[in-house]
């Protein structure tokens, strides 16, 4: 039996984060026992390595690197044998997120970044079964951004705009995989919203 894997996507400020820890929480999602994680991973050598990368200016085509290197070690230490077992994996942030990010900082480097870095995961990534894309404009994700602390360099307006129309592009491509969820709304709504979903899905033969 292979299990089933959740992916929450959105570009920065979208809320997905804590929508991912108010699953984590909820006592009708918690029965199913899924197994929470994030991309980049925590306290593990390649998730520090990305950690670093994004705090500092590293080339932007190392940074894709040291991602799809974590996602790898990810994939193999976590996701696969997860999966294999027949368990439920809800992962904060995933291949999509490459896809939408890098697909805007590799612009000056490839014709069509995002596609580019799309085929360098083709054959040995997990693609996801089902994926919430937390749609958000740009200016209220920032201003977001801004109240919970210092602001990566990638918390930019001009920037996460870029990186939502990739995202929306994705969705568009896949709309059977791809929920899309306006985090404008109150965040009760998202998450009775979200839950509500999960819990179909896992249900679902």
């Amino acid at each position: 039996m292979r299990g089933k894997l959740i992916t929450l996507e959105g570009i920065d400020g979208s809320g997905k984060s804590t929508a991912a820890k108010k699953l984590q929480e909820n006592p009708d999602i918690r029965v199913f026992d899924p197994i929470f994680t994030r991309e980049p991973t925590r306290g593990t050598l390649t998730g520090n390595a990305v950690e670093n990368a994004i705090q500092s200016e590293t080339d932007q085509l190392a940074e894709l690197f040291l991602f799809t290197a974590d996602h790898a070690e990810h994939l193999a230490k976590l996701v696969k044998p997860a999966l294999e077992k027949g368990k439920t994996v809800i992962s904060d942030r995933y291949s999509d997120s490459r896809y939408a990010y890098q697909g805007v900082t590799l612009k000056s480097r490839f014709e069509n970044p995002l596609e580019w870095v799309k085929r360098l995961h083709a054959g040995w990534t997990v693609i996801p079964n089902l994926t919430f894309l937390f749609d958000i404009k740009p200016e209220i994700a920032v201003e977001r951004c801004g109240k919970r602390g210092e602001q990566t360099k990638y918390e930019k307006i001009e920037f996460l705009q870029k990186v939502r129309e990739n995202f929306l592009s994705l969705a568009a491509e896949e709309p059977e995989r791809f929920v899309i969820i306006d985090a404008s709304s109150a965040q009760e709504e998202i998450e009775k919203e979200v839950v509500q979903k999960v819990i179909e899905f896992i249900q679902r033969d």
